[in-house]
């Protein structure tokens, strides 16, 4: 390890240990958590599980409050909304009329607002209360507001991360990443028109290609058709990798992982709890299990695959992590 690597890694020890020390001040007491945005079932299934689960991952935590809104104009949060508001109140949680109000009852805090674009004007507010945040996808609707949040994230030390659950199915990090070659793999990819196409639930796929292929793709071409798009992507030393993203009736996730030395097929996607168990361990320690790189990676590719979507599938390079 060099001089820079060491003093990165006492920094975020450091930082880690003091954000632990600010949620357990007493130690018999649980870690509150608040949520911003009832219009995704997360907040329900994340709440469903804290609350009233009997995994021992959860103990010690409590959803206590939640501000319900989400977006105002994309018609399934408007539908979601109401309903979500009172079915979450089943489980003890207090709704409040504002992110500040939230801010001053709780320990840390669940961002789960399903629209992209609202994520970095709610998670500066976040922030600025030196409150741990985990983003739900997309943590935004572009690199550019992507890039924004992890800047004041560090500007004031306040640890964030971002994450799909598919990041976690199975076997998709259960391989010998030196006898790597590429992968495909397919997803769910329904559009919203306030979104870039692969920002509103496409993501997942991308989180999935990025798990398996890391974070140095450089570029990405998409090509579409009535019912899917497939978005091929090329990391360093020339491996490629596609998601095929499909936008009609279509409900299952999976891929192939391609190696010198065989293949290995992707397995079901099967519940929420992987991820939440790294967001609360997150919340206790500030450590991302995301690296950075990454996430403003797949913002980088979605935003690329936007620009060749419009010029015909023209190859568009990704716009470089600063």
């Amino acid at each position: 390890m060099d001089r820079r690597d060491f003093i990165a890694s006492a920094t975020a020890i450091t930082l880690s240990s003091t954000l632990f020390a600010k949620v357990n001040l007493n130690q018999n007491k649980p870690i509150k958590i608040g949520i911003i945005g009832l219009d995704s079932t997360h907040s329900l299934a994340f709440t469903k599980a804290i609350n009233r689960g009997k995994n021992a991952i959860y103990e010690g935590f409590i959803v206590i409050a939640a501000y319900p809104f989400g977006s105002k104009t994309i018609p399934l949060s408007q539908e979601r909304i109401p309903k979500f508001t009172e079915e979450i109140q089943q489980y003890g949680v207090k709704i409040v009329e504002s992110i500040s109000v939230l801010l001053s009852q709780v320990d840390c805090v669940l961002l789960e607002t399903n629209d992209g674009n609202l994520h970095l004007e709610q998670a500066l507010e976040v922030i600025k209360s030196k409150k741990p945040l985990f983003i739900d996808k997309p943590i935004a609707n572009s690199y550019t507001d992507a890039f924004k949040i992890f800047q004041e994230a560090k500007n004031n030390n306040v640890p964030v991360f971002s994450s799909s659950a598919l990041r976690f199915i199975e076997g998709i990090s259960d391989f010998d990443r030196s006898k790597l070659i590429g992968a495909s793999v397919y997803c769910p990819a329904p559009t919203e028109p306030s979104h870039n196409d692969l920002y509103w639930y496409g993501i997942h796929g991308v989180e999935m290609l990025f798990r398996i292929m890391g974070p140095d793709c450089f570029s990405v071409r998409s090509f579409e058709s009535s019912d899917s798009t497939i978005y091929i992507g090329t990391w360093k030393e020339g491996k490629q990798a596609s998601l095929h993203g499909m936008q009609k009736e279509f409900e299952d996730f999976g891929g192939t992982i391609f190696l010198e030395n065989g293949k290995k097929d992707l397995g079901k996607f099967t519940g929420y709890e992987a991820l939440l168990e790294q967001i609360l361990k997150f919340f206790k320690t500030g450590v991302s299990p995301v690296p950075e790189k990454e996430t403003l990676g797949i913002c980088a590719f979605i935003d690329a695959a936007e620009i060749s979507k419009r010029k015909g599938g023209k190859e568009i390079k990704l716009q470089a992590h600063k």
